[in-house]
């Protein structure tokens, strides 16, 4: 029987998180399950009273982090794997968007990140253990609207993708693992909106007409190709989650891709 591995996820009460924490615990393995409220997993923890940890945190505290990693790694002896998943979102154009919302967002979704990820690793190195930062397909872009989450994600990215040159020499593999639409809930229980300004209105109608009302699949159904993800001997430092976000990640490098080689001639003006 595969020895049991040991998960921390973050954002765990909701969404992908949730989904995560369940395909892990149904794969045998246990949980340290971390969400600032970890009420809705009160069933998860009947279920699997002794494989599942609920802990209290918010990853915007990096001291709590910090204690909260430790008490993870302490209850099972070690950790295998982190999924660096909390997070949420800020609904509203660029100039909407007030300092403190900017701040808190960005200490969630970026600073809370690399918090985790600074947290984890002495434990990860120990186990030579896996690290998937969750991102998004929007991560490569902006899009009108929801431009600081894109921003907060990209900056994850890119710091991960050094992470993972720096950790690899310690057996960590850390993937960025560019999610696709799913129901999560972000649009809803997670978000933060601006207040509208009037002159935007027409962008943003047409902006609610192109996404419709297709919540997209259940976070369910990201969690099978995670857990395989997380016992590849060799696992890639990018990945698109999602079979019709694939191909619009594609769809949108090619597009960029164009674009700069229609303006190949002016870049070549200047040396460098």
């Amino acid at each position: 029987m595969p020895h049991a591995r040991t998960w921390f996820i973050t954002g765990a009460s909701r969404g992908l998180g949730r989904a995560f924490s369940e395909a892990a615990l149904s794969a045998g393995d246990r949980v340290v399950a971390a969400a600032r409220d970890v009420g809705p997993l009160a069933d998860l923890a009947e279920k699997y009273p002794d494989a599942l940890l609920r802990l209290s945190l918010d990853v915007s505290d990096r001291r709590a982090v910090f204690e909260t990693v430790d008490r993870a790694a302490a209850a099972f002896g070690g950790l295998d794997v982190v999924v660096n998943n909390a997070g949420g979102l800020l609904y509203g154009m660029v100039e909407e968007a007030t300092e403190k919302q900017i701040r808190d967002h960005l200490d969630v979704n970026f600073f809370g990140a690399v918090w985790v990820a600074q947290a984890v690793i002495p434990h990860l190195r120990a186990r030579g253990g896996r690290l998937l930062q969750i991102t998004s397909m929007g991560s490569g872009g902006g899009m009108a609207s929801v431009g600081f989450y894109s921003a907060g994600k990209a900056a994850l990215d890119s710091v991960s993708e050094a992470l993972a040159m720096e950790v690899e020499q310690f057996g960590i593999k850390v993937t960025n693992v560019q999610m696709g639409g799913y129901a999560t809930g972000l649009f809803t229980s997670g978000t933060t909106a601006t207040a509208p300004d009037p002159a935007y209105d027409e962008l943003r109608t047409r902006l609610t007409e192109m996404w419709g009302d297709d919540a997209g699949p259940d976070p369910s159904e990201a969690a099978p190709a995670l857990l395989e993800l997380a016992a590849l001997p060799d696992p890639p430092r990018r990945l698109i989650l999602g079979d019709r976000s694939f191909d619009m990640v594609l769809e949108m490098n090619r597009a960029r891709e164009e674009q700069y080689r229609a303006w190949e001639s002016l870049s070549r003006m200047a040396p460098g």
